[in-house]
């Protein structure tokens, strides 16, 4: 089971740190001054989290352990990267579980799924590995845990997601969910005196705040997770944006169009006044993003790997971009362990031939 070790290393490796201070733009009014001043700055903690770690490991480690074809129910992280490279390894992606043969193995997405798809997963004999992140089971148990409870539970996020699909499962009949503070004002419940709130874990910690303020003022009993639930690697990616945009004049965020962290981390940069957009890779840049810009601050999605950030950074040195500088905003040493299956499976793997 080395190799699919190895497979999942080359997404995170080659990366040296150092901590720096904040950083402080020095406009210069000298041309020659600001063509030697180009500079990258590479945001630390970026790109790949725990939970991706975790579920890119599962379908790689299953592939190995069980061969080909290995179906998966949604993209296991939303990165079209990683899913292309999954893809080409055996792993066949499905929309839903009819597309899954009776009694294949079928492993679950990291952004959960609700009771329905355990259920028909169930019914058609199939063998899970459940993906999940764990941060996103968390906000599961909490749903059930108030439902049980008898609260009427809000749920704060983007309806089309699948995380907040598989959340809302858990408790159709009583869960809501908000993605504005005008659908907050409109909300309707049994008891105004019985209402808890939980949000998807991939919001932007000042649009998760906005939201529980609207609801606390429209119900003031209201009553939340006792942690909240944006995740750590969200909260501290966007952390880092605030701590490094003011000193740059663009932001790069590596990550794919249907990451939800990856577009708040844009919206974070661009609400602070600096410019940013979201690529997947280094040739999605637009030459004109780049003019008159001298500091370009670098980050990546949860779901991103690191080797589309390594070529963000030789595009811009190839574009004059000498100093390369990664600004550590705080150490990140999150782990999650496996499934059961999947532990199971490296035990039982014949050991590898030694190498030649």
């Amino acid at each position: 089971m080395a190799g699919a070790k190895c497979h999942a290393k080359r997404y995170t490796q080659g990366v040296t740190t150092s901590i720096a201070d904040p950083v402080e733009l020095s406009p210069s009014s000298n041309k020659s001054e600001q063509s030697a001043a180009k500079r990258v700055l590479l945001l630390k903690p970026r790109g790949f989290c725990a939970g991706v770690v975790r579920a890119v490991d599962i379908v790689q480690i299953a592939l190995e352990a069980f061969g080909a074809p290995i179906y998966v129910r949604k993209e296991i992280v939303h990165n079209s990267y990683v899913v292309d490279d999954l893809r080409q390894k055996g792993a066949i992606f499905v929309n839903e579980l009819d597309e899954v043969p009776a009694g294949a193995r079928v492993i679950y997405s990291a952004h959960g799924v609700s009771p329905a798809v355990r259920e028909a997963a169930k019914e058609r004999g199939l063998k899970v590995v459940d993906a999940t992140c764990p941060l996103v089971t968390k906000v599961h148990v909490e749903a059930i845990k108030f439902a049980k409870q008898g609260y009427s539970l809000v749920l704060v996020g983007h309806r089309d997601h699948e995380e907040v699909e598989g959340t809302q499962g858990e408790a159709p009949n009583v869960t809501q969910v908000v993605s504005t503070v005008k659908e907050v004002e409109e909300l309707v419940v049994p008891d105004p005196n019985k209402v808890a709130y939980l949000t998807q874990t991939t919001l932007s910690l000042d649009e998760a705040k906005y939201m529980i303020d609207a609801l606390k003022k429209k119900f003031p009993n209201i009553v939340g997770p006792h942690a909240q639930d944006i995740c750590y690697a969200t909260e501290n990616r966007q952390t880092a944006v605030k701590n490094v945009a003011h000193g740059a004049d663009l932001v790069l965020v590596v990550g794919s169009r249907n990451s939800s962290n990856s577009n708040r981390l844009v919206e974070v940069s661009q609400n602070l006044g600096t410019k940013s957009y979201l690529i997947d890779k280094a040739e999605h840049i637009e030459p004109q993003w780049l003019e008159g810009v001298n500091t370009v601050a670098i980050t990546a999605g949860a779901s991103a790997p690191e080797i589309l950030v390594q070529e963000v950074v030789e595009y811009l040195q190839h574009k004059g971009y000498g100093s390369v500088e990664e600004v550590e905003v705080m150490p990140e040493n999150v782990r999650f362990g496996l499934p059961p299956e999947i532990v199971q499976a490296i035990g039982v793997a014949p050991p590898l031939p030694p190498a030649a």
